[in-house]
């Protein structure tokens, strides 16, 4: 049995403040692939510097590209362009599941095999989808244990592209993937989807890093869209923007509290779909001040809503948290696909709102959380970043509050624990 180190929250009264978060995870991981797939050498200001972008800038390096910290967080990236080059050995990608999926698309520009795996988690998570796109590409891409999970095995050669069809009602990464891969192809790329694709706007936030790339995909309708072929990615300087995913936890802080928490260098303009959650917040009774370069959230009497957060996932666990301070009922509705992260993230968010006295409703796509008076309790991270950060936020007002496998925050957030220490 696996014994963690357990991490106690201490309860105190916090002020009014601003802070400032690292860069956007998924803005990262996109940024550094769209810059190793050009010619050339680009520099990328505010890189998040966590264990998945650390594991994707492994991977590139081993398709080729050369990827170097020059100062704080600025990278440098000489890419490889349309040509990542041979390598033999099996490349590790943890519990990542964005490296896995748009690095498997990436794999299929090479000429030779390339083999991925992971963690025991990454290897539950699906990825027949998008084995099933590339097939359909002319691409060799297998999973090994016949699954459709990881390990995968990915043989490229074919750059044909055109017309192909796939399934993104478990992870818009599949389109992402295929999404940056069309330009190199001859036809470029024609994709239509089975069903409305989850988590959309992480599909739009690819577009515009592909955009600032010069290169151009473009949406038909939400459920098709076209990418032109003999495009080449140029590269550039770039600014990684904070991550409204981690901006989400400071602004549930706010909620709970009742005191302002402005996370600073964020515009009411991006494109990360996260940004939601201060509408989210605003329904549930908070106030919401919005400057030229800050967004705050300061709560007040939280009451219960029903909220779709099919767009919004990674947002869930907080606003759960949230909820369990509200009067009345918060349903979260379309959110199958969190059965599919790090962990069952509705059945670890139910399991640890229940150990807090909460009442918990769980369907195969929903929560149903009721208001109360959460009690402290000991939090099982089941190794999940997003499960350890939403639960260490009631620890300031309940004392008693204990973490396990505080460091799972690594994975997205390194310096979470020093910040929140601060407030």
């Amino acid at each position: 049995m696996r014994i963690f180190k357990l991490k106690q929250i201490i309860s105190k009264k916090i002020k009014d403040q601003n802070v400032i978060i690292p860069g956007s995870k998924s803005i990262s991981h996109r940024m550094l692939i769209c810059a190793s797939l050009s010619n050339g050498t680009s520099n990328i200001e505010n890189l998040l510097q966590s264990e998945d972008i650390l594991l994707t800038i492994n991977a590139l390096k081993c398709m080729g590209a050369k990827i170097d910290l020059a100062k704080g967080n600025r990278y440098s990236v000489s890419g490889f362009g349309n040509s990542p080059v041979k390598y033999d050995d099996t490349i590790y990608l943890g519990n990542s599941g964005t490296s896995m999926r748009l690095l498997s698309g990436i794999a299929a520009l090479g000429t030779t095999q390339y083999m991925f795996t992971g963690d025991q988690r990454m290897c539950e998570r699906p990825m027949v989808e998008l084995l099933d796109g590339l097939t359909q590409l002319g691409i060799h891409a297998i999973s090994e244990n016949k699954l459709g999970n990881p390990p995968v095995r990915i043989c490229g050669g074919n750059r044909e592209g055109g017309a192909i069809a796939i399934d993104c009602s478990k992870s818009s990464q599949y389109l992402s993937s295929l999404l940056m891969i069309g330009p190199f192809m001859k036809n470029g790329m024609d994709i239509s989807l089975k069903t409305s694709p989850v988590s959309s706007p992480y599909i739009r936030l690819t577009i515009d890093i592909m955009r600032k790339f010069r290169v151009e995909a473009h949406q038909v309708d939400m459920r098709h869209y076209k990418v032109a072929g003999e495009q080449s990615y140029t590269p550039g300087n770039f600014l990684v923007e904070p991550d409204l995913s981690n901006a989400g936890y400071f602004w549930a802080i706010g909620a709970i509290t009742g005191k302002m928490i402005c996370v600073k260098n964020i515009s009411e303009n991006s494109l990360q779909g996260d940004l939601k959650q201060i509408e989210i917040l605003k329904k549930m009774g908070c106030k919401v001040k919005i400057e030229s370069n800050q967004i705050g959230v300061c709560g007040n009497s939280l009451r219960g809503i029903d909220v779709d957060m099919s767009d919004t996932p990674d947002a869930v666990p907080a606003i759960a948290v949230v909820a369990s301070f509200s009067e009345g009922k918060t349903k979260i509705t379309n959110i199958k696909h969190l059965r599919e992260k790090e962990c069952d993230r509705i059945d670890a968010v139910s399991s640890q709102l229940k150990k807090m006295g909460i009442k918990v409703v769980q369907g195969d796509d929903f929560l149903e959380i009721t208001g109360g008076k959460p009690k402290c309790a000991r939090i099982e991270t089941f190794n999940d970043h997003r499960i350890a950060m939403a639960f260490s936020i009631p620890g300031l007002k309940i004392p008693g509050m204990e973490i396990e496998n505080e460091t799972c925050v690594e994975k997205s957030f390194p310096d979470y624990w020093d910040i929140f220490e601060t407030l």
